[in-house]
């Protein structure tokens, strides 16, 4: 794998100094790389959330791209920092779960503990630890220079929730909310796939009981009005044509949703029962 390419997923925002200093190590080393930032605006310490955006996007760069991901509430502390070098990438960052989803995805060949490399703060790992590795690897040094093998088996592995079908209701969570309200839910086209386009749910969340249309995009309901779709990642979503969805009913990553098709029952699907 040959690339000149890392990318950056932080938690540490634009307006401090940490971000460049990652930026300088790395160019400092190997002058040539090209560093990507896919984001920086990671909530504080949100591991679920940077796992689930370095998962959608990680497969988009150039095989042999090394993607670093320091959301890491627990630096300094034992929790490793490894290196995985998968079927296509590498992956640099804490061992809290926040590589798991598209590092496994991928297919894991080898994960190492970095302990070749000693940290100068207990507190800025990002600098001293994983963008010295990802320069490192850049220059062609191989994973296992970094310390001790270790089985995959082992790491800090997230995993997305599933659906659930309790009688005639669908019981989702919200696992991710875009910038623009939109609320991906739990189910997947798939779950759904019994789903007419033109049905009508009723979706319950929090104190909120709304009607909603599933229907294929935004603009085939009037603008502020409700709608359920499926999504450019293949999942259930709330939306509200020109509207946002999150803030007009309160839903945070996280939060319980139950939908249930109006006027008829649901089918054998593959959501799980209860």
């Amino acid at each position: 794998m040959g690339t000149t390419m890392i990318t950056l997923i932080t938690d540490f925002g634009y307006s401090d100094y940490f971000v460049p200093v990652m930026k300088g190590v790395i160019k400092t080393a190997v002058p040539s790389a090209e560093i990507i930032d896919i984001t920086h605006d990671i909530p504080p310490q949100n591991v679920r959330r940077a796992a689930f955006v370095l998962w959608k996007t990680y497969k988009y760069f150039p095989r042999g791209t090394i993607h670093v991901a320091v959301v890491d509430p627990g630096v300094g502390t034992g929790r490793r920092a490894l290196v995985i070098r998968t079927n296509n990438y590498f992956f640099v960052g804490p061992d809290n779960g926040v590589l798991s989803l598209a590092a496994f995805e991928d297919g894991i060949l080898e994960v190492v503990n970095i302990t070749s490399v000693a940290p100068r703060s207990s507190t800025f790992h990002g600098r001293d630890v994983f963008a010295p590795v990802a320069a490192e690897l850049l220059r062609g040094t191989t994973p296992g220079s970094f310390g001790e093998t270790v089985d995959a088996s082992t790491l800090t592995r997230l995993q997305v929730p599933r659906p659930l079908r309790r009688g005639d209701a669908l019981h989702l969570e919200a696992i991710y909310i875009d910038r623009f309200g939109n609320v991906f839910t739990s189910a997947t086209e798939n779950d759904v796939r019994w789903a007419n386009i033109g049905d009508l749910f009723l979706v319950s969340v929090g104190p909120a009981n709304l009607t909603v249309r599933f229907l294929r995009t935004y603009g085939e309901v009037g603008r502020g009005e409700p709608l359920m779709l499926i999504n450019s990642e293949g999942y259930l979503e709330l939306a509200i044509n020109g509207g946002n969805m999150a803030a007009a009913y309160g839903i945070s990553e996280g939060d319980s949703i139950i939908v249930k098709r109006l006027g008829a029952a649901y089918p054998e699907s593959s959501a799980g029962n209860v």
